[in-house]
């Protein structure tokens, strides 16, 4: 029988290359997103390959958004198995003295909030399933707290990895495995305006990356494809750092 999967913010860069990944591996795929457009191509992709598949469009920032979507995804796919709280992002970028406290709310709502409604939301399905997993996303940032202005974006990825823990220990009674990846330097839209605005300063942080190359989507999803799979049956509460060596340097 084929077991379904959530991905949020799965309709593009590393959300998007998982989709397509645990397509490949026989998953039924619930995307999530906002951006419409984006989700096009994937679902376009994913017909492709002849996977189950249905775009939902919901702000995982919005608790009752996600209570709403995440029991259609329930009804609309008869169960929910996996959950891949991918949805986050930089927010912008500020300093603490200058930062207002509209923007210190969206950083945590959009990366932590998110994480917190979809898991709630998530565990009554996920305990009906036979190898239950919860994947979230922290990031190098959640080490070394970010560059300049990210400081907000580094502390919450840094709560994710005590929250994707505390899930771990809190779920375990239900056999529900809880881990989170934590991708270094990845190439994806998330740094077009670096790429874009400051070329050079874009390829200088590969001097940064022990193997001298940024990540690929692709490597990221690999990763979570084995977490989720019984192959990482004995792994709960792990955070992969999957950097090339970030964090090394």
């Amino acid at each position: 029988m084929k077991k379904v999967v959530i991905i949020t913010g799965g309709t593009g860069g590393i959300g998007s290359a998982t989709a397509l990944e645990l397509a490949k591996e026989g998953y039924s795929i619930a995307l999530n997103g906002i951006d419409d457009e984006a989700s096009k191509v994937v679902m376009e992709q994913l017909k492709e390959m002849n996977a189950e598949a249905k775009y939902y469009h919901f702000d995982v920032t919005n608790e009752e958004e996600v209570k709403e979507n995440v029991k259609k995804i329930a009804s609309d796919f008869g169960q929910i198995d996996a959950l891949i709280n991918c949805a986050g992002g930089l927010g912008g970028r500020s300093r603490f003295e200058t930062m207002t406290t509209e923007f210190y709310r969206k950083v945590l709502a959009l990366n932590l909030d998110s994480a917190f409604f979809m898991s709630r939301e998530c565990i009554p399905y996920l305990k009906k399933s036979e190898n239950p997993s919860i994947i979230n996303f922290s990031s190098n940032a959640g080490w070394n707290a970010g560059g300049p202005g990210a400081g907000m974006y580094g502390t919450s990825k840094g709560a994710i990895v005590l929250f994707t823990r505390a899930l771990a220990k809190d779920l375990a009674e239900y056999k529900i495995r809880c881990n989170a990846v934590a991708p270094g330097t990845i190439d994806t839209p998330f740094h077009d305006a670096t790429r874009k605005n400051n070329p050079a300063l874009f390829e200088s942080w590969k001097n940064n990356i022990l193997l001298k190359r940024f990540g690929k989507p692709s490597e990221v999803a690999t990763v979570i494809s084995f977490l989720l799979s019984e192959k990482a049956s004995f792994i709960t509460g792990e955070v992969v750092q999957i950097n090339g060596g970030q964090d090394l340097l």
